[in-house]
């Protein structure tokens, strides 16, 4: 499974990013999509994740309401459509697929098979 992110860029306080994640190479249903961040001197930290086949999504609570996850089958790109943003959402994004059956662990890195490279997300005040 191949993982391509795209989308990061610099922005300023209260504008819009949607990033992308095409993924490619082995398929399955029971993929769960996850989106996470890192910022520099800090651990990787969970954003959002969506189920591949259900579609359904959980956020963590620093972007709810502001980030949304989405996935479009047709495409297999899983997409993080970012809103009202903040310098604190300053961060490399890493796009993420797991195959296993992950619950109440679905917002541990650990929990995820493949990961994309990154994308730079710079949002200045």
């Amino acid at each position: 499974v191949q993982l391509q992110a795209s989308g990061g860029g610099l922005v300023q306080a209260g504008d819009s990013l949607r990033l992308s994640c095409v993924t490619s190479g082995r398929t399955h249903s029971r993929y769960t999509m996850g989106w996470f961040r890192q910022a520099p001197g800090k651990e990787r930290e969970f954003v959002a994740a969506i189920r591949w086949s259900t579609g359904s999504i959980y956020y963590a609570d620093s972007v709810k309401g502001r980030f949304t996850i989405s996935r479009d089958k047709s495409k297999n790109t899983v997409y993080l459509q970012m809103n009202s943003l903040k310098p604190e959402d300053t961060a490399v994004y890493y796009c993420a697929a797991s195959l296993r059956s992950i619950t109440s662990s679905i917002r541990f890195p650990s929990s995820y098979d493949y990961w994309g490279q990154g994308t730079l997300v710079t949002v200045s005040s």
